[in-house]
């Protein structure tokens, strides 16, 4: 197989696996929290190199759990208030709890579910809008912002339950 279609085969894996390409997630984290990619992959726990075959595709998944844990914990905090406003110290704050967090990972604490800022961002969301309209505005944002949609899904659709 050629690398062309091994890189295809990768990214269409990651679609499955994780939502979305790797690689969009990752840019998205550099470009909110203003570092090269070099130092989110320390932040990850994670090698440069190793970082960048994953977000290019010819890697297809990152193999340690923690690395994964710890680059969706970055992603919950780029919704946080001062991080979302670009505050600089929420900013590093955020980047070096990250870092210095050794998240223990099994099926019953992974870090994909609703946790308790979440929780509450859920609740406000369905305080405001019928299910209907936050499961018509995640299919609108889908394309552009699909970690957004998803949280208006979510909400969407536990209130429709």
């Amino acid at each position: 197989m050629d690398d062309h279609k091994i890189v295809q085969r990768n990214i269409a894996l990651q679609r499955e696996w994780y939502g979305e390409p790797l690689g969009d997630r990752v840019r998205r984290l550099v470009v909110a929290f203003d570092v090269s990619q070099a130092y989110l992959a320390e932040v990850l726990g994670i090698s440069a190199p190793m970082l960048s075959q994953v977000m290019s595709g010819r890697r297809a998944k990152i193999g340690n759990p923690v690395v994964l844990a710890r680059l969706i914990m970055l992603e919950r905090k780029v919704l946080t208030p001062d991080v979302a406003a670009g505050s600089k110290e929420a900013i590093r704050a955020a980047l070096e709890d990250v870092k210095a967090s050794r998240p223990t990972v099994n099926r019953d604490n992974f870090p994909v579910g609703v946790g308790p800022d979440e929780t509450a961002v859920l609740t406000a969301l369905r305080e405001i809008a019928e299910d209907e309209s936050l499961l018509d505005a995640a299919e609108r944002l889908d394309a552009e912002f699909p970690a957004i949609a998803d949280l208006l899904r979510r909400a969407g659709k536990s209130q429709a339950q």
